[in-house]
C-alpha cells in the first residue's frame, strides 16, 4: 500500500491519536532524573514533618490554664513521686549519717616526755619564781588576780574560790616527791601517763572551742552539737564510732567517759590528778580534724540510698475533677499518666499512627504541590528552591511544638514568621495558602483545638494581608500592631467561645495568655524586620526597602556611569521614569522597573564612545571604521559586561536578569541590514540572522518585558526629527508588533491587554515628554 509522499500511512495517524493514560504520564515522570530528585526531596520533608510532630506519639493537649469542663480518669495504673514524703524521708537517712572526723595519734607521740619535763623542772625548783613560764603556764601556776576576792557565782550556785599558786606547786612537789629517786618516779609517772593516753590516742581528742558550728551544722539539722553529735575516727583495722560521751572531748576528761574513768586504775596519778587535769587542758593537742568533703559525701549517698516516696493511682481512678482550672502539680499529674500510657501502647498502634500521620501529610503535599506547580513552578522545578522551602515548613512546625509548650506558648512566633518571610518572598496567596496548611499541622501537634486553628489562621492571615510590599521596615512594625491586637481579641474571643457550658468572663487565665499571645507576635514582627536583610540574600529577593537604597543615585556605579557616559545615564533616567508608569499601569512592581532601568546599561560605561548617545556634535562614527560583525560583537558585550560589573557590586539578582534580558534576542537591525549590503554571493554566511542576535534570554518576567519596550521606544523616539504625538504613537506600535512577532514576550507571561495597556502608557509618556512649547514674545531664535 502507497502513501503520499509526507503523509503518514493510516496505522500512524491511529497512534497518535492513541490516549495517553495516567500511568503513562506517571511512568514517563519517573524516569527523569530530576523528577526523582524532587521526589526524594518532598520524602524526605514528610519524614522531617513526622518528626517534628512526632505522629507515632499520642498527642497530650493540656497547659497550664486550661478549664477543664469534663473530668479526667487514669487510663492505666501509675506512680507519682511524693516530693514532700520524699523530702522528709531523706532529710532524715541524712540526719542519721555521722559526722567524720580524721585522726591524727601522732600529736599524742611527744605530750608523756613533756610531762616529764614539767614536773621535773617542778621537782628541782625552788620557788614559783624559779620555774619556766611555759612550766607555770602550764599548770596554771601564775598569779590569779582573783584570787583572794569576792566568791564567782555560775547558775546561782557559789563556785569555789581557785587554789593559791603556792598550793598547787606545794601539791606538785609533794605526789614528786615519794618513796624512791626522783628521776625513777618521774619515769613510773610518764609510764603510766602513756597507759592513761591511750583511750585519746584510739578515739582523738578535740575541742568544741575549736570548731564552726556551720562547718558541721547543715539547714534542717536539729541535731545539738554538745549532746548527740556522733564521731567517726579511723583505726588502722577498720572505722569505729563514738558519742561525745565517751570522752574525746577536753572537757570530759575530767568526768567519767572512757578517760576521766581510768584515773583510778593509776594510782601515781591520781594523787595529782586535779594538777594534771589543768595539765592535760592546756598541752594537749586537738587529734580530730572536722572532715567536711567526707561528711557531705556520706549525707548525699544516704540521700539518694533513702529512694523516693510515692502515690499511687490506680486505672479508673479520678484525677481531675469537672470544671478545673489546671495548675503546674496537675498538669504534671496529667503528664506522668500520659507517659504511662504511652510505655504500654503497643508497637503496631504506634506504627499505624505513623502511618496515619505520614498519609495526611502526602495528601497535603499533592494539594499543595499541584498549586504550586501552576502559580509558582520555579519552586517545585528547582531542586534547591523546594529543599529550602520545605525546610522552613518543617523547621517552623518542630520549633512551634517546642515553644508551644508551658510556659512559652510561643507557637505563634515561628509561624507568623514563616507566613511573611512567604508573603514577602514570594506572594500572598502562596503565604496564605501555606499558612493554612502549617496551622492544620501545628494545632494537630499542640493543643488538637478548633479554636487554637482559628486563631492561628486568622492571626496569619491578617499578617500577610498588609504585605504586598515592603517600602519601610516601620511597615513590618505596624504590621506588628495590628496582628497583636487581632490576636487578643481572636484568642479571647475563641476561648470564651470554647467554653461548652458556663461563660467565664473574669477568666485571668485566658486574659493573660491571650495578652501573652499578643505580645510574641510584637516580638515576631520586631524580629522579621530586624533579620530582613538576612532573608533577603537568603531567599534571593528584593523588598522594596532594598529597592529604595539603590535608587539612591550616590551609588558607586551609578556615578561612575554619570561621569564615564552621560548620554547613556540621561537615557536610562528617561527608561526608569517612562517604565514605571507603564507597570504600574499594569500592576506590576514599578519601583523593581525603575532601578533596573537605572543599571541595565551598566555596562556601556567600559566602551561609551561606541554608543550613539554619548556621542557629541561633530565627533567622528567609530563603527565606520569597523566591519558590521566587529560593531555588532561590541553593542552586544555590553550585556556581558554589564553583568560583570553588577555581579562584582553585590548587586541583587533580579537586577542582573535586567541588564541580561532587556534586549532579550533581538536582532541588532542597523549592523545586520548592512552586512546583508556589504555582502556578496560568496559571504553570505557573513551576514546571517544568527550572528546579529542578542544572546538573551528572552524576557522572563513582566518587568523584564515591561524594561525590553521600554527602552527600546525611548531610543527610537530620539531620531525623531518632529516627534508629533502621530508619530510617537505609530513609532511604539510599530516598535511593539515587531516584538511581539519576534516572539519575545513568550516566556514573561505578559497577556495581549497588558501589551495594549503598556502601549498606550508609553505613547502619553513620550507625547509628554516631546509636547510643543509656546514661544515668548521676546524669545527669538539663534
Amino acid at each position: 500500500m502507497s502513501t503520499k509522499p509526507g503523509r503518514k500511512p493510516r496505522s500512524g495517524r491511529a497512534a497518535s491519536l492513541k490516549t495517553v493514560t495516567l500511568w503513562d504520564r506517571t511512568t514517563t515522570a519517573l524516569s527523569d532524573k530530576g523528577v526523582l530528585v524532587r521526589l526524594g526531596i518532598v520524602t524526605i520533608g514528610l519524614i522531617g514533618f513526622l518528626f517534628a510532630v512526632r505522629g507515632w506519639k499520642p498527642l497530650f493537649p493540656y497547659r497550664v490554664g486550661d478549664r477543664l469542663e469534663r473530668g479526667i480518669v487514669a487510663r492505666v495504673d501509675f506512680k507519682k513521686v511524693n516530693r514532700p514524703e520524699t523530702d522528709r524521708a531523706r532529710r532524715e537517712s541524712e540526719a542519721g549519717v555521722a559526722y567524720v572526723f580524721r585522726r591524727n595519734p601522732a600529736q599524742l607521740d611527744a605530750i608523756p616526755a613533756r610531762l616529764r619535763t614539767h614536773l621535773g623542772a617542778v621537782a628541782e625548783a625552788g620557788s614559783i619564781a624559779s620555774l619556766p613560764p611555759e612550766v607555770r603556764k602550764a599548770f596554771r601556776l601564775e598569779t590569779d588576780s582573783s584570787s583572794g576576792g569576792e566568791p564567782e557565782f555560775e547558775d546561782g550556785k557559789k563556785k569555789p574560790l581557785p587554789e593559791p599558786p603556792e598550793t598547787r606547786f606545794a601539791k606538785i612537789k609533794t605526789a614528786i616527791a615519794g618513796e624512791g629517786v626522783v628521776g625513777e618516779r618521774l619515769d613510773q609517772i610518764q609510764k603510766d601517763f602513756e597507759s592513761f593516753l591511750e583511750p585519746l590516742r584510739q578515739f582523738g581528742l578535740l575541742e568544741l572551742g575549736d570548731l564552726k558550728p556551720e562547718e558541721i551544722l547543715v539547714e534542717g539539722d536539729e541535731i545539738q552539737l554538745d549532746h548527740a553529735i556522733q564521731i567517726l575516727g579511723e583505726t588502722d583495722e577498720d572505722s569505729i564510732t563514738a558519742t561525745v560521751a565517751d570522752g574525746v572531748l577536753k572537757e570530759t576528761i575530767k568526768g567519767t567517759g572512757r578517760v576521766g574513768s581510768k584515773w583510778t586504775s593509776f594510782p601515781r596519778l591520781v594523787a595529782m590528778r586535779s594538777l594534771l587535769e589543768v595539765w592535760m587542758t592546756s598541752e594537749l593537742p586537738t587529734t580530730l580534724q572536722y572532715a567536711a568533703a567526707e561528711t557531705q559525701e556520706n549525707r548525699r549517698q544516704a540521700r539518694e540510698n533513702a529512694g523516693e516516696r510515692f502515690d499511687t493511682y490506680n486505672q479508673g481512678s479520678v484525677l481531675i475533677e469537672p470544671g478545673t482550672v489546671l495548675d503546674e502539680e496537675l498538669l504534671q499529674l496529667l503528664t506522668l499518666e500520659h507517659q504511662a500510657v504511652g510505655d504500654v501502647t503497643p508497637l503496631s498502634n504506634r506504627v499505624v499512627r505513623g502511618a496515619m500521620a505520614f498519609l495526611m501529610f502526602g495528601i497535603l503535599a499533592v494539594l499543595f504541590g499541584s498549586y504550586l506547580n501552576r502559580t509558582e513552578p520555579q519552586i517545585v522545578n528547582d531542586p534547591k528552591h523546594l529543599a529550602v522551602f520545605l525546610t522552613l515548613c518543617v523547621a517552623t512546625v518542630w520549633l512551634s511544638r517546642l515553644v508551644s509548650i508551658d510556659p512559652w506558648r510561643a507557637e505563634i512566633i515561628p509561624l507568623l514568621a514563616a507566613v511573611m518571610l512567604l508573603a514577602i518572598a514570594y506572594d500572598q496567596v502562596l503565604a496564605t495558602l501555606c499558612a493554612f496548611v502549617l496551622s492544620v499541622v501545628i494545632s494537630l501537634a499542640t493543643v488538637a483545638t478548633l479554636e487554637h486553628f482559628v486563631v492561628l489562621m486568622v492571626v496569619s492571615v491578617v499578617s500577610v494581608a498588609p504585605l504586598n510590599g515592603v517600602s519601610s521596615r516601620s511597615s513590618l512594625i505596624k504590621t506588628g500592631f495590628l496582628v497583636a491586637a487581632v490576636y487578643f481579641a481572636v484568642a479571647w474571643a475563641a476561648g470564651i467561645l470554647g467554653q461548652r457550658e458556663d461563660v467565664h468572663w473574669s477568666d485571668w487565665d485566658l486574659f493573660m495568655n491571650s495578652l501573652r499571645g499578643a505580645g510574641w507576635c510584637l516580638v515576631c514582627c520586631y524580629l522579621v524586620a530586624g533579620t530582613l536583610p538576612l532573608i533577603e540574600r537568603r531567599f534571593g529577593i528584593v523588598t522594596d526597602i532594598s529597592l529604595l537604597e539603590l535608587c539612591d543615585i550616590s551609588h558607586p556605579l551609578l556615578q561612575e556611569l554619570v561621569r564615564r557616559a552621560p548620554g547613556t545615564y540621561n537615557h536610562s533616567i528617561a527608561v526608569a521614569t517612562i517604565g514605571e508608569a507603564a507597570a504600574e499601569a499594569i500592576g506590576a512592581n514599578g519601583l523593581l522597573v525603575r532601578v533596573g532601568a537605572y543599571f541595565h546599561d551598566i555596562g556601556k560605561m567600559l566602551k561609551p564612545e561606541y554608543f550613539i548617545e554619548n556621542n557629541t556634535a561633530g565627533e567622528g562614527n567609530r563603527h565606520k571604521s569597523l566591519a558590521p560583525a566587529m560593531s555588532t560583537l561590541i553593542i552586544i558585550g555590553h550585556v556581558k559586561d554589564g553583568i560583570e560589573l553588577a555581579n562584582e557590586h553585590n548587586l541583587p539578582k533580579q537586577i542582573v536578569d535586567f541588564i541580561e534580558q532587556h534586549h532579550g534576542t533581538t536582532l541588532v537591525e542597523y549592523f545586520f541590514h548592512e552586512a546583508t549590503r556589504q555582502a556578496d554571493e560568496d559571504h553570505k554566511s557573513e551576514a546571517d540572522e544568527a550572528n546579529f542576535r542578542y544572546p538573551g534570554p528572552k524576557p522572563q518576567t513582566r518587568e523584564a518585558g515591561i524594561m525590553m519596550l521600554t527602552d527600546a521606544v525611548e531610543s527610537a523616539s530620539r531620531t525623531l526629527s518632529e516627534p508629533t504625538p502621530k508619530r510617537i504613537e505609530n513609532l511604539v506600535h510599530e516598535i511593539l508588533m515587531k516584538r511581539l512577532h519576534d516572539g519575545q514576550f513568550d516566556e514573561c507571561n505578559l497577556t495581549l491587554a497588558e501589551i495594549h495597556t503598556i502601549e498606550e502608557t508609553l505613547v502619553k509618556s513620550l507625547i509628554g515628554i516631546y509636547h510643543g512649547r509656546v514661544k515668548y514674545p521676546e524669545q527669538r531664535t539663534a
